[in-house]
């Protein structure tokens, strides 16, 4: 029985919920009732505008508000007037260069207001847009370019040097901008053409390119709008790597609507409490945060009178229940970047007695999710399946990868519309009960780490290019420190010598600092089950005697550093750590970086800025910057109260 669900309205789905119930007993069979069960869950339509595309609905805002907000990001601002004639001069100097439609133009930009409008002003000159990281290495950067064939780069004078430039036309905005028209271009743009491209870490150990098209932004656009009741008066944030798809989500829905978008610093985005502050104190009303950071958020006091609305997060599997009393909506969202950011939400409530991690929600809409057995047939509600997507969201494909996109984007069996196409996620789901989905994890040994989907045979193939190391595997271990971490089980070579610094200096070459190891294990070899293949279950756990090290440790030269070193030790899952190693480089992060700084608050009596340990992230230099502020507090005070401090 095979129900074509996809042209199923919305409000006729939540109609056949309790008429299903009824009449299951006496004209359905149980699968019968399953498949509408199944049906009704993915009855999802909801009509949208598709005659304007995203720099239309934009100018229409300039229009109408010009001088409202609409970005703010250290200390400056840009109107929705200022914004369209930046981005309209960005599209007039593209169109000069005689462009084909939907042409690919590369942009390496930091987090900032430019960002934006060169964005949009690539789709202004009906273009298509690739982000790059400046963060990224050298090496990641010149594969993208190469790969993606991008011919135009927009940047800055600032990252010139940074760029693996190759006969690029380059575009500075701080540089060429400025003696181009302001009025708007004529923008041509087809609804199946490409708006974006993004890279994904690829399971063949390079990254890939995913092409997006203006029809899958627009239904996560108006999806968004609706969802939340996005209005002009709403606050938003941006806080994700210009590399990031959630970019376009942070941003499109809030300026399309006539909202305001206000960037992180550098420093908030990476403390929890300096965050919270800053979200009250900007007002925020909707902000997305990843999984980690987000669950953080939910332990802190929120005020009854805070403005946030609704705390949104993904990219990683949620642990962590809300507790009862919050201001603000917590909702959970899942999606690959194939199906434009999110394919399933949910609000998640509190549970004091929760028997399984939070869902991952429903289908958002004019998006069917179907989760099927190997032979593409649906599984019952409640048993696991391979999660497939449907719907609007589903990418054009891979970038100059025909035979990847024929594999991964299939065929639609269960749509009646012609060309429909499921998205093979290669995750594992099932549905609960009331139609939520719950999600269970990865088909393969893909892994999500801090909100980034990580290939870890792009990592061993970085690995086994090093002379020294003769094989490894990646894997996802929080066996260590109780916080997930990379681990790479090596298999080194006899006649050479490595250490762990010399390993991360190579892999720096070539990824992106989140997709560096921070434990090396050391094997003889690498255990395989009988059909060769390596087993992943026999890899022994991590601990001081398998470890890589390197060979000189610099120890505590005072008791202050002795204390610091422990502390910093502790927190790492190490027994030592050297007083001149780099607390990232060990695997260290900014969460744990705060539970440092908390440390030394319980300690030694004094308040350490984060940026502190940025700026010295070895024990002795946080060491010699705390010496630093007993003494200054010694200082301030009477005779009668260092003498008792000292004591």
């Amino acid at each position: 029985m095979i129900i074509d669900d996809s042209n199923l309205p919305e409000s006729t789905a939540k109609n056949m919920v309790p008429q299903i119930v009824e009449e299951r007993s006496s004209q359905t069979t149980p699968e019968e009732h399953a498949l509408l069960l199944l049906a009704t869950w993915n009855a999802t339509r909801q009509p949208y505008p598709r005659d304007l595309y995203v720099p239309h609905l934009i100018s229409q805002q300039a229009r109408a508000t010009p001088d409202a907000l609409a970005l703010t990001a250290d200390g400056k601002e840009l109107s929705y007037r200022e914004l369209d004639r930046r981005a309209n001069q960005v599209a007039h100097y593209l169109k000069k260069s005689d462009m084909e439609p939907a042409a690919l133009v590369g942009i390496c930009l930091p987090r900032s207001l430019d960002l934006v409008v060169g964005l949009l002003g690539i789709l202004k000159a009906g273009c298509a847009y690739l982000p790059l990281d400046p963060a990224y290495p050298l090496e990641r950067k010149s594969f993208m370019l190469k790969d993606s064939h991008v011919s135009v780069l927009l940047t800055s004078q600032a990252l010139l040097n940074t760029l693996p430039l190759e006969g690029e036309t380059i575009l500075c905005l701080d540089r060429d901008i400025q003696l181009q028209p302001e009025d708007e271009p004529a923008i041509v743009l087809a609804p199946d053409k490409r708006a974006y491209v993004i890279y994904t870490s690829g399971s063949t150990g390079k990254p890939k390119g995913v092409e997006i098209s203006h029809t899958n932004l627009l239904n996560l656009i108006y999806w968004h709008r609706r969802a939340y009741g996005i209005t002009a008066a709403d606050r938003a944030t941006q806080i994700t790597s210009p590399a990031f798809d959630a970019t376009g989500w942070e941003l499109w829905p809030y300026l399309t609507t006539g909202a305001s978008v206000h960037f992180l610093s550098e420093e908030v985005r990476v403390s929890p409490q300096l965050l919270y502050d800053w979200l009250l104190e900007q007002q925020i009303s909707i902000s997305f945060l990843p999984t980690a950071l987000a669950e953080t958020m939910l332990e802190f006091p929120w005020p009854a009178e805070a403005r946030l609305r609704y705390l949104l997060t993904g990219a990683d599997m949620l642990q962590r229940y809300p507790r009862t009393g919050l201001p603000f909506a917590f909702v959970n969202n899942y999606g690959p970047t194939e199906a434009t950011v999110v394919a399933t939400y949910g609000v998640v409530t509190p549970d004091e007695h929760p028997v399984r991690f939070p869902s991952i929600g429903r289908p958002i809409d004019n998006t069917q999710i179907y989760l099927l057995d190997e032979e593409l047939r649906r599984v019952s509600p409640g048993e696991p399946g391979e999660l497939y997507i449907g719907g609007d969201g589903v990418a054009i494909g891979y970038l100059h990868r025909p035979e990847l996109t024929r594999e991964r984007f299939i065929a639609d069996p269960f749509s009646k519309t012609p060309g429909a196409r499921l998205y093979k996620t290669g995750d594992r789901a099932r549905y609960l009960p009331d139609g939520q989905i719950a999600f269970l994890g990865r088909n393969d040994y893909q892994i999500k780490l801090r909100g980034y989907r990580i290939e870890p045979n792009e990592i061993a193939n970085a690995l086994n290019s090093q002379p020294a190391i003769q094989s490894s595997v990646v894997v996802a271990s929080s066996e260590r420190t109780g916080e997930k971490e990379l681990v790479a089980y090596l298999v080194l070579d006899p006649a050479q010598n490595v250490l762990v610094r010399e390993i991360k200096a190579m892999l720096s070459l070539a990824l992106p600092d989140y997709m560096i190891p921070t434990t090396y294990v050391v094997l003889a070899a690498l255990p395989v089950t009988s059909n060769g293949k390596i087993d992943r279950t026999n890899l022994p756990e991590p601990d001081e005697k398998n470890m890589l090290q390197d060979e000189v440790r610099s120890t505590p030269a005072t008791p202050l550093e002795e204390q610091l070193e422990k502390i910093v030790a502790s927190l790492l899952g190490l027994e030592h750590v050297g007083v001149e190693d780099n607390f990232f480089m060990l695997g260290g992060h900014s969460l744990l970086g705060t539970q440092i700084i908390a440390r030394i608050k319980t300690t030694f009596g004094v308040n350490l800025a984060l940026r502190t340990l940025f700026e010295s992230p070895t024990v002795r230099s946080l060491a010699a910057s705390v010496e630093e502020l007993i003494m200054e507090k010694l200082l301030a005070m009477s005779e009668d109260e260092a003498r008792q401090l000292l004591k």
